[in-house]
């Protein structure tokens, strides 16, 4: 019995080696991919993995002068204070707010700009198109909101001349917090959709033009065509574009937010993301910031692996 279960054993650990030596040979066969995507693993670690050492003083009374290591421990203290403010849940309805309205909007328009795209015939006007929806993606955040602002002007801007051209009264978007939300989650679409529908568009020329061959024969419409054939064969991009959104819901800049805030209309703009820079960057509470800002990090952590697994259990497409 020893000696079958020797000879059992032995065949496998020769089989670990060899594979282990064959991944030894590969690497040294591919040497040159390795080094082009050094630059890039650097740049992760140096910037993306080792600052998560300073995740530490989420959990310390963080004094500049005595250090990380040196500073008090205080333990979950300032994620106690964060959860029992009164400004806690005004700060999450407000994140998820602008976050579920701009995916609810924001995510189908770059598939239908997509769609209609590639059915045009290439030519100057699919050129122009692509240019026009293109073009707002390169516009910087501060240019973005100093725009946002002129044209929504109650007095001056060109929007509100439109509106009383209507016969209406002029409306103050950016002092009325109601107004907020569509304002910010609006002109993001607008910046965004065209580069968004790159990638559909990608996942688009992958299609096999047999495929509308076939379908032209059968007597199949344009509008079969796209439903049976294009779509399908975006629903994967579609699918994991979904859960890298889902699993960003409370990951948003501040940049574009604090341009358009101010103090009439901060109950509706005032978000996590604002709230942890104001805190930590101009209060100096740097380790309450921390925590507020880990906090958002683990609960983005958490939606991305529920989502993720949920995809995985309803369909074949998922990020892992």
């Amino acid at each position: 019995m020893a000696a079958s279960a020797q000879s059992i054993v032995k065949p496998s650990n020769t089989k670990k080696r060899r594979h282990a030596l064959f991944d030894l040979k590969r690497i040294k066969k591919n040497w040159r991919l390795y080094v082009l995507i050094l630059p890039t693993f650097l740049c992760f670690l140096i910037f993306s993995y080792i600052p998560m050492y300073g995740v530490l003083i989420a959990f310390k009374d963080y004094v500049p002068v005595l250090g990380i290591w040196n500073s008090p421990w205080v333990g979950f203290k300032y994620f106690n204070q964060f959860f029992q403010s009164y400004y806690f849940w005004d700060l999450i309805r407000n994140t998820l707010g602008i976050q579920i309205y701009g995916l609810i909007v924001g995510f189908p328009l770059p598939i239908i700009l997509a769609l209609a795209l590639n059915e045009m015939k290439d030519g100057f006007w699919k050129k122009f198109s692509q240019t026009i929806t293109y073009a707002p993606n390169f516009i910087s955040v501060v240019v973005m909101g100093g725009m946002i602002i002129a044209f929504l002007d109650p007095s001056t801007g060109i929007i509100n001349h439109a509106i009383q051209a209507l016969g209406f009264q002029p409306l103050a978007f950016m002092s009325d917090p109601k107004w907020f939300k569509t304002v910010y989650v609006l002109s993001g679409v607008w910046q965004g959709t065209g580069w968004g529908s790159v990638i559909y568009l990608a996942a688009l020329a992958g299609v096999d033009p047999a495929l509308h061959e076939a379908a032209i024969v059968d007597g199949a419409s344009r509008v079969q065509r796209i439903w049976h054939i294009n779509l399908p064969a975006i629903v994967p991009t579609m699918v994991i574009l979904l859960i890298l959104n889902v699993g960003s819901l409370f990951s948003m800049g501040y940049e574009k937010i604090l341009l358009l805030q101010n103090p009439l209309n901060l109950s509706s703009s005032n978000v996590i993301a604002t709230f942890v820079y104001k805190q930590g960057l101009l209060d100096g509470q740097y380790s309450y910031a921390a925590a507020v800002g880990l906090f958002n990090s683990a609960i983005n952590a958490i939606l991305l692996i529920v989502v993720n697994k949920i995809s995985r259990r309803v369909s074949d497409n998922s990020l892992w």
